[in-house]
């Protein structure tokens, strides 16, 4: 038995793409914008990811509720994939709380729909919509075992708190059984290859136990708020991208001027509205006679 293709996943032509891309932007904007206005006054909180094959009777499932529950009480809201599976129990749990229940649906072409427990909707189209949103508004990352969504947004979110794009947030692995396997082979072929650093592997935490995740998550949060968590500086640069001969390297911006903040520091010139730049009273040369 063969699979139907899909015509949504064929490439159209040129023609077809001209009048089609332009406005393409403007979905793609659309569902940031809805995004942020729909999350930006949620407060703390804390994304769940985890397989959406995983029936009510699972323990997982059973252990994604009361994960979730124990968050939601100590003041977390829950945000999910919103489908079924892991999300739903995550979002299941987080209604026994105080926390909101949020779902994050995408639309596939299996037409899933996003389950009855979350409390907030915001539907997407884009997966990378989607995605910016679970790390944009949440302070940690709880996974369970799944699929290659999943494992998709496991790397994803430690890819951007080792380039820093991020905070050093806590991110969490549910179940020692599953993930062992995984971060073994980490130890044993990345680390080696110093494809990754030693100290990357702290990045990872493996845990059996709702209450554990709740400890590490609570920790991660009060170390953001009083200040013992420090982010990782990078060097100021402004102006554009220049060649920094001594590294052999190209630098994107001019470094800071020395001196610059303190007093009798010679200012930059400023920009006028018209994007020029002031550069004091104009001297007129004229050409010796």
């Amino acid at each position: 038995m063969t699979r139907k293709k899909s015509r949504r996943h064929r490439f159209p032509p040129d023609e077809l793409r001209e009048t089609q891309d332009p406005w393409t932007v403007f979905k793609i904007m659309g569902e940031f914008v809805e995004g942020f206005e729909t999350l930006r006054k949620l407060g703390p909180s804390i994304s769940f990811f985890g397989g959406a094959r995983f029936s009510r009777k699972s323990p997982l499932y059973k252990d994604a509720v009361e994960t979730a529950e124990i968050l939601s009480k100590a003041g977390w809201n829950i945000i999910t994939g919103g489908g079924p599976g892991i999300m739903e129990a995550a979002n299941r749990g987080a209604r026994k709380g105080v926390g909101r229940s949020v779902g994050l649906n995408i639309e596939l072409p299996l037409e899933q729909e996003c389950n009855s427990y979350s409390d907030i909707v915001v539907d997407f189209n884009y997966f990378f919509a989607r995605k910016v949103m679970f790390v944009k508004y949440s302070l940690g990352y709880v996974i369970f075992p799944g699929g290659f969504g999943t494992l998709d947004e496991a790397f994803e979110a430690l890819t951007l708190i080792q380039t820093r794009k991020v905070d050093d947030l806590p991110v969490v692995l549910y179940g020692r059984k599953f993930w062992s396997g995984l971060v073994d082979w980490i130890k044993c072929h990345l680390v080696p290859l110093k494809t990754i650093g030693v100290k990357d592997l702290d990045l990872l935490r493996l845990t059996d136990s709702p209450e554990e995740v709740r400890d590490i998550l609570t920790q991660g949060r009060e170390h953001l708020l009083d200040g013992t968590w420090k982010p990782k500086s990078a060097p100021a640069w402004n102006g554009d991208a220049r060649h920094d001969r001594k590294e052999n390297r190209v630098i994107r911006g001019n470094p800071a001027p020395a001196g610059a903040g303190q007093k009798g520091a010679k200012k930059a010139p400023r920009k006028t509205r018209s994007g020029r730049r002031t550069r004091g009273p104009r001297v007129s040369r004229s050409k010796p006679t």
